[in-house]
């Protein structure tokens, strides 16, 4: 007889006699409290727990900086027991590359949403990516400006709604939108550069492997490391907060494809080429 017919059958049909307690902490060492005040459905805690359990599990935590964007995110600041820099709007990849060059046994991070990093500081992560800064930049990219009401980025796909795209993201109105990621991949600075979600749980764990190569890729000083991370934003979507993970997967993921788009230095083959 298996184990699994062992177990005890628990009676469903009356309330338990003994209240439900918590047995232990289910957030990273590094998460200071597992309580925000971002919007229900928002996917940028769920990222921000990814960055913290690779940090401890790569055993980095007394040796990371990370330097903060302007955002909803930036609100999360307050539950990262590492060292941080606030930057001012777009301009933390550069704050990074000095704090690199200070103290270059340091894993320096930024973290930025798409309005911070594509709009206001396209130029900045670009220029860093391209000299080869050996720096890892997360983006949290949903499409909107989710801090100051939910209006269009530079990333916001074709179609999609925002406060000033009540109709969809025109093309020969609005343009189209950058695929920064894919954008990154092509510069000879980099040396790792993937996209990833948070829309369920099989993504989560894929993303949690993009971000550990990223941060194994500065280690080992090879170059610019990036990941781009789709989040949900469901009250910036103008959709039902549990409609968020599948709005994710249906609508941004076609446009802002994920996986890996370089790894080693060598571009992952396009849909064309494999």
């Amino acid at each position: 007889m298996s184990k699994r017919r062992n177990l005890p059958v628990l009676n469903t049909e009356n309330a338990p006699t003994q209240p439900a307690r918590q047995t232990g902490e289910f957030h990273p060492g590094l998460q200071l409290t597992a309580d925000h005040d971002l919007c229900p459905g928002c996917g940028e805690p769920i990222a921000l727990r990814i960055l913290l359990e690779c940090i401890e599990s790569l055993g980095l935590a007394e040796r990371s900086i990370g330097v903060i964007g302007i955002g909803c995110y930036t609100a999360l600041t307050s539950m990262i027991d590492v060292d941080l820099i606030q930057a001012l709007h777009g301009r933390a990849p550069s704050v990074a590359t000095g704090a690199k060059r200070m103290r270059p046994e340091n894993l320096l991070f930024t973290l930025q949403g798409d309005g911070d990093m594509v709009n206001e500081g396209l130029q900045e992560v670009l220029h860093t990516a391209a000299r080869g800064e050996n720096v890892t930049c997360i983006l949290l990219n949903n499409g909107v400006f989710g801090e100051t009401g939910g209006h269009m980025t530079a990333t916001t796909v074709l179609g999609q709604r925002t406060k000033n795209t009540i109709d969809g993201r025109d093309a020969d109105y609005h343009g189209h939108p950058i695929l920064i990621a894919d954008l990154i991949a092509q510069l000879g600075g980099t040396g790792y550069a993937a996209r990833g979600s948070v829309h369920d749980a099989p993504s989560i764990q894929r993303t949690r492997n993009l971000v550990l190569r990223a941060f194994e890729n500065q280690m080992r000083g090879d170059g610019f490391s990036f990941v781009e991370i789709l989040t949900m934003c469901p009250t910036g979507w103008f959709i039902p907060t549990p409609e968020g993970p599948d709005y994710l997967n249906e609508v941004l993921a076609p446009v802002h494809k994920l996986g890996e788009l370089k790894s080693g230095g060598v571009h992952a083959p396009t849909e064309s080429e494999s």
